[in-house]
């Protein structure tokens, strides 16, 4: 699983736990899922280059470092909301894209509903925001309609992920880097991902 980064922290390792708990409300959860994602964001945007600018201090004018990349965050819709301001509290120069897909409960394939992305794909770095990589058919579904308008600088981030899912996004997209929370232990029967924290979706909006 080269194309994998577990991303290896203490804070990391205690909001996964916090997460993984039945018991917590929505609001526990939304805020973790909050401040994990913005902890991932470090790792995943690690070699972001920067450019000189000049910044005048209360003292004197000194060197000074803007981001030189342009940088679209794209949660997959629905459960992708909950990363997304986490990450855009560490790059609000961002712009944001959305996919909507879905997962056939029969098939465990997805189904695509929705698709929005600011212009200019090919010059930027393009976050894709999961909190789950179960199969690993939406992830590479998003990543597929984010090639076909031109992104060609795509990374994945997913809160919790299952090796077949990881397999999977590898073999069909093995350009992209992916970088997760957790490397969990296999689906159960249904496509769900063990130990797991349950559907992400759900326990965000407390429509379970």
């Amino acid at each position: 699983m080269t194309n994998l980064t577990i991303i290896d922290h203490p804070l990391i390792k205690r909001d996964v736990a916090i997460l993984r708990d039945a018991t917590v409300s929505n609001h526990v959860f939304r805020t973790t899922l909050r401040r994990i994602s913005s902890i991932m964001a470090f790792t995943v945007t690690h070699d972001l280059r920067v450019r000189k600018t000049k910044v005048r201090t209360p003292l004197e004018v000194t060197t000074g470092y803007v981001l030189a990349d342009d940088i679209v965050i794209v949660p997959v819709l629905r459960a992708g909301l909950g990363l997304i301001d986490g990450f855009l509290d560490v790059l609000p120069e961002a712009r944001v894209g959305h996919v909507g897909l879905y997962r056939n409960e029969r098939t465990l394939e997805p189904v695509d509903y929705y698709a929005k992305f600011p212009q200019g794909l090919a010059k930027s770095l393009v976050i894709l925001l999961d909190p789950m990589l179960a199969t690993g058919g939406s992830a590479s579904a998003a990543i597929t309609f984010l090639k076909r308008r031109g992104a060609k600088r795509i990374r994945f981030a997913a809160l919790v992920a299952a090796p077949i899912g990881v397999k999977r996004v590898a073999a069909n997209h093995p350009d992209v880097p992916m970088y997760a929370a957790a490397l969990d232990r296999k689906l159960n029967d249904r496509g769900y991902i063990l130990p797991g924290l349950g559907d992400a979706g759900d326990r965000l909006f407390g429509t379970e």
